[in-house]
C-alpha cells in the first residue's frame, strides 16, 4: 500500500470511530453518568466535558479556549505538512502511521471545539431535559470554536485504601489515545524509524521529557505538539549552523588537497624529464 493511502487510512479510522462514540455518548449519556465496559469495575465509560485540552485539562477563559483552538489549526497545518514531506522522502511506514495518529486526534479534538457547540444542546448533569439533542431546534449551546470536548474513557487502575482513584485519574478520549499512541511510537522505535534516512526525531527530546506528565496522567497534547514543532524548528537551525560553521575547515582541507595533488604531479613530472 502506498504510504500516502496508509495515511489517509489511519487518520479516516481514527477519526471515524472517535467520532461515533463521542456523539453516541452525547446523545445517549447524562453528564457524569457512568457505565461498565464489559462489566469491570477498572473500565468505564464516564461521561464528561473539558474546554479543549487533554486528559480533562482546562485552559483558562473565553480568550485562552479561543487562543487554544486557533493554536490547535495551526498545529494541524504544520502536521499535514510534515506529514506530506514524510510520505515525500520515502521513510519508514511506522513513522508515517505515528505521525498520522498525532494528526488525527488533533483534528478529532478540534471537531469538537468547532462545532459541538453549535449542532448540540447542552448536557445537563442532574438529566432534567435528559441528554444532549443533536441539531436542537432552539440552537446549539455555544459559538464557533467554543465547544467542549467530549471524554468518556476512565481506568481507574488502583485505589488506595479510601477508595480514591490513585491511578488512572484522567477520563480521555480516542483522539487523545491516538496522540498519546503516536508519540510513544517514535520515542521507543526511533532507531528503526530513522536510520538511514535524511529526517531527524523532532519529538523525541520532547516525549523523554513528557515521559512522567503521561505516567501521572498530565499529558497536555497542545504543549505537546506545540514543542514537537519547536524542536524540530530548532534541529533544523542547528544542522545549518553547524554545517556552515564547518564550511571554512571544509575549503580549507579542499585546497589543500589540490595544492598537495598539483605538487605530486610537478614531482613526477621532474623525475620524468631527461
Amino acid at each position: 500500500m502506498k504510504k500516502s493511502y496508509l495515511a489517509i487510512l489511519v487518520i479516516f479510522t481514527v477519526l471515524v470511530i472517535d467520532q461515533a462514540l463521542k456523539i453516541w455518548v452525547k446523545t445517549t449519556f447524562c453528564y457524569g453518568e457512568e457505565r461498565l465496559l464489559l462489566g469491570l469495575s477498572w473500565a468505564k465509560l464516564n461521561f464528561v466535558e473539558n474546554p479543549g485540552m487533554a486528559f480533562g485539562w482546562k485552559f483558562g477563559g473565553e480568550y485562552g479556549k479561543l487562543a487554544l483552538s486557533l493554536f490547535r489549526i495551526v498545529a494541524i497545518g504544520f502536521l499535514i505538512y510534515y506529514v506530506r514531506s514524510l510520505i515525500q522522502k520515502k521513510v519508514s511506514g511506522g513513522l508515517v502511521v505515528s505521525f498520522s495518529l498525532i494528526l488525527a486526534g488533533a483534528i478529532g479534538n478540534i471537531i469538537d471545539s468547532a462545532f459541538y457547540g453549535l449542532i448540540f444542546s447542552e448536557s445537563d448533569y442532574h438529566c432534567s431535559g435528559g441528554p444532549a439533542k443533536l441539531f436542537p431546534a432552539a440552537g446549539g449551546y455555544e459559538s464557533f470554536l467554543h465547544g467542549r470536548v467530549v471524554d468518556m474513557l476512565f481506568f481507574p487502575l488502583w485505589h488506595d485504601a479510601t477508595g480514591n482513584v490513585v491511578f488512572f485519574q484522567p477520563v480521555f478520549n480516542i483522539a487523545d489515545s491516538a496522540i498519546t499512541t503516536g508519540v510513544l511510537s517514535i520515542l521507543l522505535f526511533q532507531r528503526h524509524y530513522f536510520s538511514g534516512h535524511d529526517v531527524k526525531p523532532p519529538v523525541t527530546d520532547v516525549a523523554v521529557n513528557h515521559a512522567d506528565d503521561f505516567v501521572d496522567g498530565n499529558l497536555d497534547e497542545t504543549n505537546l505538539i506545540s514543542e514537537t514543532v519547536d524542536n524540530f524548528t530548532t534541529d533544523s537551525e542547528r544542522t545549518f549552523q553547524e554545517n556552515v560553521a564547518e564550511s571554512p575547515q571544509v575549503v580549507e582541507n579542499t585546497v589543500d588537497n589540490i595544492i598537495s595533488s598539483e605538487s605530486q604531479d610537478e614531482n613526477k613530472d621532474e623525475k620524468s624529464a631527461p
